[in-house]
């Protein structure tokens, strides 16, 4: 059994839950954050070797989280141009490719290694798609893709990737390639997360943020700092909230909490 909501209220921490992230107030040293920052490119791409294209399962939004990707279209078979951003080894990309013949993809990755599984994929066509390496906090995206020409872009698990002093230039680039009027959809980890009450105690780099064992960052989310995070580089939101599960496995009696953020936000 499982449940899900979704609100605006942020989940409510049992009292050892609370106690345990309140004792946990130590951060990683300065030199080892900055380390992990110049190392972050690299981080990825030994993730990407070790686990190749099986670490993450494909992606069928489309059909059930994303219902925007229909209504977003004027009429039935308008040619919509998406922009992947963080697409990863393509295990949202190719599903969207191949579930809607209408869509062209922009898509693009942090990581080397992740591009070059992408465009060995048998699904991978230069008609459909056009993947490019690419660090969204400094490369700047009109290289690849004309100004105000995108329809959509999806932000999936991608920013809490990114330390939070550089999301902004994330969002700042990707406004650029986006058509007025048009949105960019949001979905990562929210603020205490099964993943975030894992971590042990060393793993902290700041508020809501944490190293993995592989080097690799996550930033958990509250509605207010993403509402913020975007409004100030000049979106509207339109959605905005936490989606919350239970996952129980009976047999061994374990509740599981997911808490994720799910946002919409237009270019004016």
């Amino acid at each position: 059994g499982a449940f899900e909501k979704k609100g605006h209220s942020a989940r409510i921490l049992s009292a050892e839950e609370a106690e345990r992230l309140t004792k946990d107030r130590v951060l990683v040293s300065e030199f080892k954050q900055l380390k992990l920052e110049k190392e972050a490119q690299k981080n990825w791409d030994l993730f990407y070797k070790r686990n190749s294209t099986n670490f993450f399962k494909d992606r069928h939004w489309t059909t059930r989280e994303f219902q925007e990707l229909k209504a977003c279209r004027e009429f039935a078979d308008q040619k919509l141009t998406i922009l992947e951003a963080g697409c990863g080894v393509g295990n949202c990309l190719f599903p969207l490719l191949e579930e809607d013949l209408n869509i062209f993809a922009y898509a693009c990755d942090f990581s080397p290694r992740a591009v070059e599984y992408v465009k060995k994929n048998a699904l991978y066509s230069t008609e459909r798609c056009k993947v490019f390496q690419c660090d969204l906090t400094k490369d700047d995206l009109l290289e690849n893709i004309p100004a105000d020409s995108v329809d959509v872009v999806t932000l999936i698990f991608v920013l809490s990737a990114i330390h939070p002093d550089k999301m902004h230039f994330v969002l700042k680039n990707i406004y650029k390639v986006l058509k007025p009027g048009k949105c960019v959809l949001f979905r990562d980890y929210g603020l205490y997360d099964h993943a975030m009450l894992r971590f042990k105690s060393g793993s902290k780099l700041g508020e809501n943020f944490y190293v993995r064992q592989d080097g690799t960052r996550s930033y958990f989310f509250t509605e207010e700092f993403l509402s913020q995070l975007f409004k100030a580089e000049g979106y509207e939101q339109v959605v905005n909230e936490y989606v919350q599960r239970e996952t129980v496995n009976r047999k061994e009696d374990l509740r599981v909490p997911r808490v994720f953020l799910q946002s919409k936000f237009q270019k004016p």
